[in-house]
């Protein structure tokens, strides 16, 4: 075995280790993973059937007949448990480690599931709870990014930026919003990716005043922005870039505003580095943004972290009372959205370093008028 898959399966032994030390000994406690991206990131195994039980000595893998010999062969840092019975295979590790109480996942189990999973192990005398602590844990580990994370994540935007550039031939006057999106998911997946990181927002004209618009029939007109929020997902990592562009002579009041929000997300870019409050990144934008008379337009978070998730911690908001630590992948994204006329957002993604902010967004920001 190369020493860099050695490393790459060490990674994923000490992330197991990490979150297995955080359990609580005293009251004999277990964990309930459920999620398949949680899963994916303690075992670089991608299932969404199986199950992971994670105690303070041991971890084991659950899934049955049809995935068995693919995680056998695949994870490493864990016991594989190919079950008959579900609910017989985990009581019986419940009951081998004389577990008491058991933490799942309350972001992601539904309500249905987490009765379910409370009545069959109250059955041997074990709580289910339903606090948010792994949820904090998986959060506190999954948040400073690993150096082949943020090389995938690099990936990931570079086959962006590379569709986006080709994409950039069929932006013309006649255009038609759902089109565009359609080529510009085609050209990810030509590139390399391996779907989308959300439903692509590639809107134009009157459109653009709406942060989260849907692609439809409209077909760009000259003198109108449009709006691309885009990222791609490369070996299960999201990218995640916004630009906003002219097609024809656009008005003076455009520029203006696209200045003020260029302004903004560059200064705010500017601020980002490692001891730095999260929500002081979003002041910054947000300070020039109000200052302009335009706060009452700029209705969002300045950004968010990005992983396996599109959205995931840190937010950059005001509402945020983290600090941001080497490793942070995170999105600058400031927007003026001025209803039934036109909205601009600009948007970087980069990683937080001890000197600043690592720009994984290498297009230029200026307006862009084809």
């Amino acid at each position: 075995m190369k020493k860099s898959d050695v490393a790459e399966k060490l990674r994923f032994y000490v992330r197991l280790k990490r979150l297995a030390s955080k359990l609580d000994v005293s009251g004999n406690q277990g964990a309930l993973i459920t999620s398949e991206k949680n899963i994916f990131y303690l075992t670089d195994f991608a299932n969404s059937e199986g199950t992971l039980f994670v105690t303070r000595d041991k971890t084991y893998f659950l899934v049955d007949f049809r995935y068995g010999e693919a995680v056998k062969n695949s994870v490493t840092n864990c016991e594989v448990v190919v079950y008959k019975k579900y609910y017989e295979a985990l009581i019986e590790i419940i009951k081998r480690h004389e577990i008491k109480e058991i933490i799942t996942e309350t972001e992601s189990i539904t309500v249905r599931r987490f009765e379910s999973f409370r009545k069959i192990f109250a059955e041997c005398g074990c709580e289910m709870s339903n606090n948010d602590t792994l949820d904090k844990l998986l959060t506190n580990l999954r948040i400073v990014k690993s150096s082949e994370e943020i090389k995938k994540i690099k990936q990931a935007q570079k086959i962006t930026e590379e569709a986006f550039t080709e994409l950039l031939n069929y932006v013309k006057v006649g255009a038609v919003e759902r089109e565009l999106a359609l080529e510009l998911e085609f050209l990810m997946r030509k590139k390399g990716a391996s779907g989308v990181s959300f439903d692509l927002i590639t809107i134009a004209g009157k459109n653009t005043s709406k942060p989260h618009g849907v692609p439809g029939e409209y077909a760009i007109r000259s003198g109108d922005f449009v709006t691309f929020d885009i990222g791609a997902v490369y070996e299960g990592y999201h990218s995640d870039m916004t630009r906003t562009i002219a097609v024809g002579d656009v008005s003076e009041f455009q520029r203006e505003i696209y200045n003020i929000v260029y302004k903004a997300q560059t200064a705010a870019v500017s601020t980002v580095k490692a001891g730095v409050k999260a929500s002081y990144v979003d002041k910054v934008a947000r300070d020039i943004i109000t200052q302009q008379g335009y706060g009452e337009c700029f209705g969002h978070s300045t950004g968010h972290g990005v992983g396996l998730d599109i959205h995931e911690q840190p937010f950059v908001s005001t509402r945020t009372d983290i600090i941001l630590s080497e490793g942070m992948i995170i999105t600058v994204e400031p927007g003026i959205y001025i209803p039934e006329k036109f909205g601009v957002r600009i948007e970087d993604m980069g990683a937080v370093t001890s000197k600043g902010y690592d720009n994984f967004t290498s297009l230029p920001k200026e307006l862009i008028v084809l």
